[in-house]
């Protein structure tokens, strides 16, 4: 079969109208604008001189009723489009053996998956979590109606959108403005994601502005961390001017915040793993001492560039997917060691796959859908769905898509985070099929995390006047404590402060605050949550 059989759709190839190299200035461009802080969207430092970036968002206010978790998501993004034929090989068709006669993998240079689908040696870094349980493989992952644009289809995949939809907010910047309803009033000291690279990425953009801070030097970052140089924020916001600068203040204060607690996890956590001597596995490195640290942040991503493989494929792209697997299997085998590797999912991720056939240089062109690959413990060995259909392909030559990727998104929302179907929704839209037993499943606590920090109040004896509340603050932060009607009108502010971690107890004299008889509800906002309590005044 030749690859003059199909009509090629603008953008595809290299010699599009220049439609291509347009798209990489753009891209670029982007991505200069960004690292230089124009269009950043977190707070940039440095470790061990790779450039850092903290989500940091003002959300606006909304119930909260979170399951308990310490699971973490690592985000892998193969940059440029991955080619997923050959990297998850369809043994024995004779067809892929046809379209790709320099291409190809053959079945002495992979090993096997199972009877129908194997790797090329060049990952046989995996083969050991694979035989482990470690490892699962999505078949032929896309959406409908797929761009060829690295820009746009990078967008798409960000913000889980259609491709005809234009969204500016990500699947995880959503998914944070429900696990962060008061990240403005009491942010918290630990960054909700981290991301290591040059620059930050849509997929952590929320509803609302996001808070920018890039700070290039990571002795000034670390001695403002040390210093303990926070800035008062009980500033009179009505005049503008003041209010500039009571948001000013905010940020810094969220940068200290967090440089500490970056800077306490990277020192406390160590690597007992020895790692590749490339970029990825350099990123990876860094996120392990963050998560054997305890930093607690939920969401890291990481990259690694080169997948636009237009000419000269096979040599180049084999060493892509050998640092990919070498860094991968390291990281896990570092979690190992101290018992993180369920605690942790990986998951690669690409804008688009590359033409089924190819090019005159020995290359292959953007495409449409590409295999996607899991990581964590127990997840178990399965090559889910199906190989793509290289017979039967859409007018452009490109095979359709078997599974759409915001399913996946779901299936991380519900079942690693324990997110309730409303808020899957919500991140990804309504309808997306959740596929069951594809990772191991969170475990529902008893109660909510508000039972751990907002622990209760009693009456002080002797003195009928005066309730004593109880509540603890699990890492240093703002702390606010409001006492509200039940229609959710605040009455009282009863404590805002900074405060350390620890348990903590306050009095409250009804009398003197002139609180009748009745019912409330007192709520805590503390490291960008939200938790509350009934409270009966008689």
């Amino acid at each position: 079969m030749c690859n003059e059989k199909h009509t090629d759709r603008p953008g595809k190839k290299l010699d599009h109208e220049e439609a291509h190299e347009q798209e990489h200035k753009k891209f670029s461009r982007r991505d200069f604008l960004q690292s230089a802080g124009l269009m950043a969207t977190g707070m940039a430092a440095m470790v061990n001189g790779i450039p850092m970036y903290a989500l940091g968002n003002t959300f606006q206010m909304m119930p909260l009723s979170m399951l308990e978790s310490d699971r973490v998501l690592v985000l892998i993004q193969l940059r440029g489009g991955n080619d997923g034929l050959n990297t998850v090989i369809d043994r024995f068709n004779s067809e892929y053996y046809n379209i790709r006669p320099s291409l190809a993998i053959t079945e002495s240079n992979l090993w096997a998956l199972d009877q129908k689908n194997g790797m090329p040696n060049a990952m046989n870094s995996l083969k050991p979590m694979w035989e482990e349980g470690k490892m699962k493989v999505i078949h032929n992952v896309g959406y409908p109606d797929p761009n060829y644009s690295h820009f746009r289809s990078s967008d798409i995949w960000a913000t889980a959108s259609d491709e005809d939809e234009y969204v500016s907010s990500g699947w995880i910047g959503r998914y944070f403005d429900y696990e962060f309803p008061a990240f403005q009033d009491a942010q918290p000291t630990i960054p909700p994601a981290l991301q290591i690279g040059v620059q930050t990425d849509l997929v952590f953009q929320s509803s609302q502005r996001n808070l920018a801070l890039a700070i290039s030097s990571p002795n000034e970052f670390y001695k403002l961390a040390l210093s303990g140089q926070l800035y008062d924020v009980n500033i009179d916001d009505i005049v503008p001017a003041k209010k500039e600068l009571k948001f000013v203040r905010q940020v810094a204060n969220s940068a200290f915040r967090y440089s500490q607690s970056i800077r306490d996890a990277y020192n406390s956590g160590r690597n007992e793993e020895a790692y590749p001597d490339n970029n990825l596995a350099q990123q990876l490195a860094i996120v392990a001492k963050l998560i054997k640290g305890n930093l607690g942040t939920k969401v890291y991503l990481v990259y690694i560039d080169g997948f636009d493989t237009h000419a000269n494929q096979y040599d180049n792209h084999l060493r892509l997917l050998n640092r990919l697997s070498t860094s991968v299997a390291a990281f896990f085998k570092d979690l190992q060691k101290q018992g993180y590797d369920d605690k942790v999912l990986g998951m690669t991720f690409s804008e688009f796959g590359r033409t089924i056939y190819e090019n005159g240089s020995a290359g292959t062109d953007h495409g449409t859908s590409a295999p996607m690959l899991l990581f964590t413990k127990d997840i178990g060995k399965e090559v889910v769905g199906n190989p793509p259909d290289l017979i039967n392909t859409d007018q452009y030559g490109d095979p359709y898509f078997e599974r759409d990727f915001r399913d996946v998104y779901a299936t991380v929302l519900k079942n690693w985070f324990g997110m309730p179907p409303e808020v899957v929704d919500f991140v990804v839209g309504k309808d997306k099929e959740i596929m069951n037993n594809l990772i191991p499943s969170v475990q529902p606590s008893v109660g909510t995390e508000a039972f751990k920090a907002l622990l209760g109040h009693r009456s002080v004896a002797g003195k009928p006047n005066q309730l004593e509340f109880y509540y603890s603050v699990l890492q240093q932060g703002q702390v606010i404590i409001e006492l509200m009607d039940t229609s959710g009108q605040v009455i009282r502010t009863l404590k805002d402060e900074f405060s350390e971690k620890g348990s903590f107890t306050f009095v409250l004299d009804t009398k003197k605050y002139a609180i009748r008889n009745g019912d409330y509800i007192y709520r805590m906002k503390t490291g960008g949550r939200i938790f509350e309590r009934r409270l009966k005044v008689e």
